[in-house]
């Protein structure tokens, strides 16, 4: 456990983060005893006597640890304007731990903050990139690979997105919230199909009327549906019929006419079939995701995939002769018990059959999944991922012409790495990219759901929750269709 001591909290969450980079899962509390490193932050901010504003000033951190271990660092901080103050305050404090720990981060002291975000916002004032990359290095304090992913990755986004009207139009989430198994990291609503067989039917009848509902809105009646993701859970899940049903009853509901990509997940490999993927290809569904997460059967075993590697192959060459020429495949790296040889192995297969997209995700620890519920029995086969397994994820990306195109990152991923897709030209999905900038409304519908209702003139978002239990969603669809009602009121 970590001591924290502040005499000022504004920048809590700052120096929070910036320990938790450092030290993976470890606790910070704000108690002394029993713990093994202490940090003392004590702000001293200069102060107008007649505004009573903050000003200039300067923050001492000081690290200690129970083996007499001490050091300071002190910072001067522009208070004037609180966002910008955060960065010499985290490099500061960045400094000092990676002085202490011997380490340094790819990312530097860049937390909170979407990574492409700094590049995109500089390239649209016309920054020049050598200057966009200065401010991550020197600012920030990253590595240059990544600086240089993220200058490519905005670029990427500002051609994607040419000629769209964000106030003009909105993508659409559809939820399918059941599975053949739960996976071990997996937090997503999600139950397993065989005990919910029999509620299915009466979850798309709740999930129709709210559909009904959202596309004869008021308040989008002249906007324009420019992408369609149906996520979960695994939504190759449900039977074939029910399938049917589901997209059908989309495209029955909704103008697809504006619509640029139809994206279905048909995330475990043990739920495709030939006559799920022959309605899906009848009714327009352009790109799907078969998703292998590793090639190891072994670790497959151990994450509660109840699928083989011969599975994820054979459904892959499924989907091909179902004629789909936009599939992607998910990875990820830092799994139970893998390193860099796993991910390289994983690598290899994927490359022989040769997606059209590669997203890979840095295993994130999150509160609601068995892993960390169950930690104990886990954490001596948990490495986390690295940028050595990131590296050789963008090496075979580019070997299939496959080029970054979206990037984020996510609490709870040990050493603070990246979650990145790569797609070959023209099979980008927009939805991806979409959801992580936040320009535009995106209407959730389903169990779990998360509706995003973009204000541009009050730079603001807000967001209408649905309820992520099952049966709680088929009773209280009412309920769900009224929370909606209520933010479509105020567009």
């Amino acid at each position: 456990m970590i001591y924290l001591e502040q005499n000022v909290e504004l920048y809590n969450n700052d120096i929070r983060a910036m320990l938790q980079a450092f030290f993976d899962n470890e606790k910070v509390v704000l108690k002394e005893e029993g713990t093994r490193l202490a940090l003392k932050a004590d702000f001293v901010m200069d102060r107008d006597v007649e505004t009573m504003v903050e000003t200039g000033g300067y923050v001492t951190f000081t690290l200690t640890d129970e083996d007499g271990y001490e050091a300071s660092k002190t910072v001067m901080v522009d208070f004037m304007d609180k966002k910008l103050a955060r960065n010499p305050l985290k490099a500061g404090l960045y400094r000092l731990l990676s002085d202490y720990t011997g380490k340094t981060l790819p990312w530097g002291s860049m937390t909170g903050v979407r990574p492409t975000k700094v590049a995109t916002e500089m390239l649209e004032r016309g920054v020049p990139e050598e200057q966009i990359h200065k401010v991550y290095a020197d600012t920030y304090l990253t590595i240059d690979q990544k600086a240089d992913i993220c200058i490519e990755v905005a670029k990427k986004e500002q051609e994607l997105f040419q000629g769209f009207e964000y106030e003009e139009e909105y993508c659409l989430y559809i939820g399918i919230p059941f599975c053949p198994t739960r996976c071990l990291y997996c937090s997503f609503t999600s139950y397993p199909i065989g005990a919910y067989q029999d509620k299915v039917d009466d979850y798309l009848n709740a999930l129709c009327m709210e559909m009904q509902f959202v596309a004869q809105a008021k308040a989008y009646r002249n906007k324009r549906l420019v992408a369609v993701y149906v996520g979960g859970g695994t939504p190759s899940a449900l039977s074939a019929a029910q399938l049917d049903r589901l997209v059908t009853a989309i495209r029955e509901n909704f103008d697809m006419q504006y619509v640029k990509e139809f994206c279905v997940e048909c995330g475990r490999p043990d739920s495709i079939t030939m006559d799920k993927l022959a309605v899906l290809k009848k009714l327009g569904v352009e790109r799907i995701s078969i998703n292998p997460q590793t090639m190891s059967d072994e670790t497959l075993k151990l994450i509660g995939r109840a699928h083989s590697v011969e599975q994820t192959k054979e459904a892959f060459l499924l989907a091909r002769k179902a004629g789909f020429d936009n599939i992607n495949m998910d990875m990820i790296v830092g799994l139970p018990g893998e390193d860099i040889e796993d991910v390289k192995h994983t690598l290899s297969e994927i490359k022989v059959l040769s997606p059209d997209s590669l997203t890979v995700h840095s295993l994130a620890i999150k509160r609601a999944a068995n892993l960390n519920i169950e930690m104990e029995k886990y954490r001596s086969l948990i490495k986390g991922s690295t940028n050595e397994m990131l590296l050789a994820v963008d090496e075979c990306a580019r070997e299939l012409e496959l080029y970054p195109y979206y990037l984020y990152r996510q609490k709870n991923i040990p050493g603070k790495l990246e979650n990145i897709g790569y797609a070959a030209k023209g099979k980008e999905c927009f939805y991806n990219i979409l959801i992580m900038e936040e320009k535009m409304d995106i209407l959730a519908l389903g169990a779990g759901g998360s509706s995003k209702f973009v204000f541009h003139k009050e730079n603001r978002i807000e967001r209408v929750e649905n309820v992520k239990n099952v049966d709680e969603y088929i009773s209280r669809i009412d309920e769900m269709i009224e929370r909606k009602q209520r933010m479509f009121e105020c567009r």
